[in-house]
């Protein structure tokens, strides 16, 4: 007799993951290997780009970063962390207002986990797919914002902080990556500014996810520039050595926020967490040294600027309509015909090729499968050029040609 399981059988993987699944099932292997075209993956290349500066290759670990690393961050990381904001963004956070993670996102799951639960979260339709995951599995109370072509997938700022038949205990916090991701939008100069007063306001607050910093014509963006008390406000930045410094196997994240904030995140990591690998943070202080990290900047923005550019000019050419803003390393993409992204991926699958489809970006689809449920964005999809070789492009129309058009 099978006896019953006793961790719960609600935890599906992440939209991505079902897509590498699918995918491993079809095509057999696993996305990544040789012979294989990860368009639906969210990572970025990790050898030096042109112009950039060479990726550390080792980092001196002593007998006292053997210890058990300090539950908030290795000082030396906060400190990095805080200067290089400071430099960039005009902001005076300090080291306290640093809390280091193994990741981005377990710092935005951390957040999420300890809302109140008088705090209503506001996230648009076509977000990140964790944010589904992470929102489900901290049992958070959430409402979507609408993101349609009508309003080219930027919602006004203004519709997340909307009162409208709420009473007077609920708290807003607005979630949203920017650059967006699927979507590519930003949030830059007055608008920016404009939605992190919004955030300041009270009884309002921002989790803002800024793992696609660095990817933006302006050669960086953050709501850190805007913000006015950062001690006395609800406002949560998170960031990564993920994409802009080219180091996603390190997993290091952090969330700037309030000290009084940070201190709850630390307490938490003294007994869930304990802490993140001292050689992977001495490793994240090596990126983030000065001079490296302006030129990082300059050779990110010129290499992932070229991509956007020729990647969506050849989907254009294709008949495939690009909604993509101006930043990070994905193309928002609709298919013509009323194909779905379904079949496109099926059809990828026999090359060795996979996109992420929309419906998997979509924070409004039950988290439970459900078959009567249709997604607004089922004949969209998410193409990376993240990982992808300058050299690759021709390679890379041709099968999307060859699938779109269902040439075998």
């Amino acid at each position: 007799m099978k006896r019953p399981a006793f961790l719960s059988d609600d935890c599906p993987p992440m939209g991505i993951y079902e897509t590498l699944y699918a995918f491993r099932d079809s095509f057999g292997k696993f996305m990544g290997e040789p012979g294989t075209h990860p368009w639906s993956q969210g990572f970025p290349l990790t050898t030096q780009l042109e112009g950039g500066p060479p990726l550390p290759s080792s980092v001196e670990v002593t007998w006292e970063d053997r210890f058990y690393p300090k539950a908030w961050g290795h000082p030396k990381l906060r400190e990095a962390i805080a200067g290089h904001y400071n430099d960039y963004y005009g902001s005076s956070i300090a080291p306290e207002n640093v809390m280091v993670f193994a990741g981005g996102r377990p710092g935005i799951f951390a957040v999420l986990a300890f809302l109140k639960r008088h705090v209503e979260v506001r996230i648009a339709g076509a977000e990140w797919p964790a944010y589904l995951d992470i929102l489900t599995q901290t049992e958070s109370n959430w409402r979507v914002v609408p993101s349609t072509p009508e309003n080219g997938f930027h919602p006004p700022n203004a519709a997340y902080f909307d009162r409208a038949g709420l009473n007077a205990k609920t708290h807003l916090l607005a979630v949203l990556s920017n650059p967006g991701n699927p979507t590519g939008h930003t949030r830059a100069g007055a608008e920016l500014e404009e939605l992190i007063g919004m955030a300041e306001e009270s009884k309002n607050g921002i989790l803002l996810d800024e793992a696609y910093e660095m990817f933006h014509h302006s050669g960086g963006v953050s709501g850190i520039r805007y913000v006015k008390d950062l001690d006395n406000s609800n406002v949560f930045l998170a960031g990564a050595c993920t994409k802009g410094l080219q180091c996603p196997g390190i997993r290091v994240g952090w969330i700037i926020a309030s000290k009084h904030n940070i201190e709850v995140l630390s307490n938490f990591s003294s007994f869930g967490m304990g802490g993140v690998s001292h050689p992977s943070q001495l490793y994240a202080v090596e990126l983030l040294e000065r001079t490296r990290v302006a030129q990082a900047r300059k050779a990110i923005d010129a290499h992932y600027s070229m991509q956007r550019a020729r990647y969506g000019a050849a989907f254009e050419e294709l008949g495939l309509h690009v909604a993509t803003g101006d930043g990070g390393f994905y193309h928002w993409t609709r298919l013509p015909d009323g194909m779905t992204a379904a079949e496109l991926n099926r059809r990828l699958f026999k090359h060795g090729a996979a996109i992420l489809e929309g419906k998997d970006c979509d924070m409004a689809r039950p988290h439970a499968k459900d078959p009567n449920y249709v997604s607004p964005y089922a004949n969209w999809f998410r193409f990376s050029f993240g990982p992808l070789l300058p050299e690759s492009f021709e390679s890379d129309i041709a099968i999307l040609r060859q699938a779109v058009r269902n040439q075998v």
